[in-house]
């Protein structure tokens, strides 16, 4: 959960939105009292479709999966 003053809030509004979006609970305060809760409205809930992004991807390059030079040492 995120808190806010009313100041704040304004000036960071789309930094706030995209929190709310994201399902994190954004509280906005005034006088540090809670007045409201900035919440997304429900969205229709389409099921994931396994395989829905088939034939999407047109490349991967060929080391793709291959850990890079710099973190060898971590592996």
């Amino acid at each position: 959960m995120s808190k806010f003053n009313i100041a704040e809030a304004k000036s960071r509004f789309s930094e706030l939105v995209q929190k709310a979006m994201m399902g994190e609970e954004v509280i906005i305060a005034r006088d540090n009292k809670s007045v409201l809760k900035l919440v997304p409205l429900d969205r229709p809930v389409r099921p994931r479709v396994p395989g829905s992004g088939k034939g999407q991807i047109v490349y991967m390059a060929p080391d793709f999966d291959a850990t890079p030079e710099e973190f060898r040492d971590y592996t």
